[in-house]
């Protein structure tokens, strides 16, 4: 059988995850990887999901055991709703505002597949989520890259890049505007105030839904949380995603959106041809541990772990790329990632080969654009390895960005 010859045009454009096969390599013995975005597994309140899941098993099979509705555990949506309030200061979300997913990435197809097709224009920014732009992808929509600075969002370039297709004849074809605004994936910036209000301004005046993806927002090690897009803007401009797979565990696989009732709705029949429903037993299992204990009360020694690890790459990055003119990156306040940029004429992609037979693994930077193009820039995630291998790892870095960049006649 010919198998492109039956494969729809979807299909024929699939391609596999870039992160997912290079870090196939990070299990060797003896390596150092700086690539997974996963959080610590010392962190999961395992103990305590292990009592309330034999619990819930026994006590509540008749829901547990049982197809679960599509939207989602009530049980779960009530504390959803009383951790919005405490989170955000989000207040009057009702019940079908919400809706759960299989994780985050779950939730990126869905509003994908509800909002986006051909002619589409969705504004992503550079670098963007890979998952999101996996997901959207899918669609087979028109993009347009948005560049980030060091405070989030170039709204300048944004509202430019509007009036130019605008004039064009294609503001019909706005939908929507995907952003990361807090310790972004990858790049670790978060967005300022001022331009989060901004950016709500010229969303407004151009009729753009703000795709608000905020994964990390709980994990903040330093500085003044600022409000969401969401309670800036509320659900007739922001659809909010959120997910349980950093500040509880990933293994459950539980995301949720929050917004505009129809918009929901629309949501919740997608969900019903994609996969009925979520498990119901993962969802009522948080839902106790969230009656039960404080989950913020829970992330402080993973904050302060996450800390102690964020600190140690920046101390050593200082030490060991301070004297590379052009190499570039930002502290973040929170999340897991730093966005290491290299002088412009270095291939973190080529590089990763010279890396990877030094054991020492990152993620290109091309892996987060969306024309696959070449970049300076590669993603280090803080999260897993111990601050002595971040040490070893980040000077190892060095050596290798030297001896690349002099092959290359750069440095």
């Amino acid at each position: 059988m010919d198998l492109d010859s039956k494969l729809s045009e979807v299909g024929r454009n699939l391609r596999s995850s870039l992160i997912r096969e290079l870090l196939k390599f990070a299990s060797v013995p003896g390596s150092i990887s700086f690539g997974g975005g996963v959080p610590d597994p010392d962190t999961f309140p395992r103990r305590e999901l292990a009592q309330i899941a034999q619990e819930v098993t026994e006590k509540e099979y008749k829901y547990t055991l049982q197809y679960n509705s599509t939207e989602g555990d009530d049980e779960l949506a009530t504390q959803i709703i009383k951790l919005l309030d405490r989170m955000y200061g989000i207040k009057d979300v009702k019940r079908d505002n919400i809706i759960f997913t299989t994780g985050s990435q779950q939730a990126l197809d869905l509003v994908a597949r509800i909002l986006l097709d051909k002619d589409s224009i969705c504004f992503v920014e550079f670098p963007v989520y890979l998952g999101a732009a996996s997901a959207f992808r899918m669609t087979m929509t028109q993009f347009e890259s948005i560049p980030l600075e060091d405070d989030g969002i170039d709204v300048d370039y944004f509202e430019k890049k509007l009036e130019e297709l605008d004039n064009a004849g294609k503001r019909k074809n706005f939908r929507l505007l995907y952003t990361v605004p807090n310790f972004h994936n990858p790049a670790g910036v978060t967005m300022s105030l001022e331009k989060r209000k901004r950016l709500i301004e010229i969303c407004d005046k151009y009729d753009i839904i703000i795709l608000e993806d905020d994964p990390y927002g709980m994990l903040r090690f330093e500085g003044e949380s600022l409000p969401s897009l969401y309670s800036l803007a509320g659900p007739e401009r922001v659809i909010l995603l959120n997910t349980f797979s950093k500040i509880l565990t990933p293994g459950m696989r539980i995301g949720v959106i929050i917004g505009r009732a129809d918009i929901v709705r629309k949501v919740n029949m997608a969900k019903q041809g994609a996969d009925l429903c979520s498990p119901g037993l993962n969802q009522r299992i948080v839902a106790r541990y969230l009656e039960r204990y404080d989950v913020f009360e829970h992330l402080k020694p993973a904050i302060e772990l996450y800390r102690g690890k964020k600190n140690t790459m920046i101390k050593a990055l200082e030490e060991n790329f301070s004297d590379i003119k052009g190499a570039h990156w930002v502290n973040p306040e929170g999340g897991l990632f730093i966005w290491l940029t290299l002088p412009d004429g270095f291939d973190t992609m080529e590089m990763f080969e010279l890396a990877k037979a030094k054991q020492i693994y990152y993620i290109p930077g091309e892996a987060f654009t969306i024309d696959d193009g070449k970049s300076s820039s590669m993603r280090l995630s803080f999260c897993l390895p111990s601050e002595e291998k971040i040490i070893e790892g980040i000077k190892k870095l060095k050596e290798i960005t030297v001896e690349y960049g002099k092959t290359k006649g750069l440095i």
